[in-house]
């Protein structure tokens, strides 16, 4: 099995069978999709959906199918944010994204939006790196400012593009995550890497390169994305990242089973799950509606 995740949902009619069969044109047979956004994100009021219409149509995505997991993008700074995420979470949202586009990673009202989300057993996926918003944004998403997420106890997190143009930042980042786990109690924050391309395929090898032989226990935290829209889902983008990948993992002579971790078993990990869920359909076959 393989899967996609980062895919964007995008305004329009709900096709989640549509989107599958496309995607298994590029050999995924699972998404990781994300709601639509809050609304005014990307400073032009981009999305006018409320809270219940992005939350209802996240659902609708998702609904009679096992192979798409849903996950809600957040504004942790919202006054009722964490009831949404109580909302989300009773309605079977399987996780959060968020993207720090005014506000740091400590700002406090995040930090206690994440240690509910935390305390529930489910993930955030943040954008981390350069932000095309059209705003000065970046200051906010350099990896090292999400060190202030060792105040979050139980919390899952991953860092979307390998923090592109500071993936080696990002790298040393999850070696200090991986230390305190080590050293510190159960309960300590573990951080993944969503390789989704923010990365310029002419940096693809030396960011890859790194991560894997930078000497850190990386392998069971490396999850595989495309940043595609669930109405343009771009079967050859996939399929080139894709491939341009694995002849890289080829090269650096990467196991078997790192290719089922990275493209399945990591992502499966990340949302809490220890197996392929119930009811999810695998290669050649089509979701029942």
């Amino acid at each position: 099995m393989r899967c996609d995740g980062h895919v964007h949902i995008a305004e329009g009619d709900i096709q989640p069978w549509r989107l599958l069969d496309q995607l298994r044109c590029a050999d995924m047979d699972a998404a990781l999709l994300i709601s639509l956004a809050p609304r005014g994100f990307f400073g032009g009021g981009k999305s006018t959906a409320s809270f219940e219409q992005r939350l209802d149509n996240l659902l609708g995505w998702v609904q009679g199918s096992a192979n798409l997991f849903p996950f809600f993008w957040l504004n942790p700074l919202d006054p009722d944010a964490i009831q949404q995420v109580e909302r989300c979470l009773d309605r079977g949202v399987a996780g959060f994204k968020i993207i720090c586009d005014s506000f740091y990673p400590s700002d406090p009202r995040l930090l206690q939006t994440l240690q509910r989300i935390a305390d529930r057993g489910n993930p955030v996926l943040f954008h981390s790196g350069i932000l095309w918003d059209g705003k000065d944004s970046a200051r906010y998403n350099r990896p090292g400012e999400f060190e202030a997420l060792l105040q979050v106890p139980k919390l899952r997190f991953s860092l979307a593009h390998v923090s592109w143009p500071w993936h080696d930042e990002c790298i040393a980042v999850y070696g200090k995550f991986q230390h305190a786990r080590a050293l510190g109690p159960q309960e300590t924050p573990q951080m993944f890497i969503d390789l989704t391309p923010g990365t310029p395929a002419v940096y693809r090898r030396e960011v890859l390169t790194k991560l894997l032989t930078a000497g850190y226990d990386i392998q069971d935290n490396l999850i595989f994305g495309s940043d595609v829209v669930s109405d343009r889902p771009d079967t050859a983008w996939i399929s080139q990242w894709r491939q341009r990948d694995d002849h890289i993992y080829r090269d650096l002579n990467m196991p078997p089973d790192f290719y089922e971790k990275v493209y399945c078993r990591n992502l499966l990990k990340f949302i809490g799950l220890e197996s392929w869920p119930a009811g999810a359909t695998g290669p050649g076959e089509r979701p029942r509606s």
